[in-house]
């Protein structure tokens, strides 16, 4: 059975998030993969700063 770690699940989600949001928001090809990455760089980027963020208050 797969069985993602905590980043691997963060990483599909954003994967499928930016693709859904990307298609959905944006009328072009170009500007629809632009903005698709862009919400991808966005999702991984502040769940990597809000597990830090959550490290440390924890310590």
């Amino acid at each position: 059975m797969f069985r993602p770690s905590h980043f691997a699940a963060v990483v599909l989600f954003a994967l499928f998030a930016s693709i859904v949001f990307g298609i959905t928001q944006r009328d072009t090809p170009r500007r629809m993969i632009r903005y698709g990455v862009y919400c991808f760089v966005l999702f991984v980027g502040s769940a990597m700063v809000l597990s830090w963020v959550m490290f440390l208050i924890a310590r």
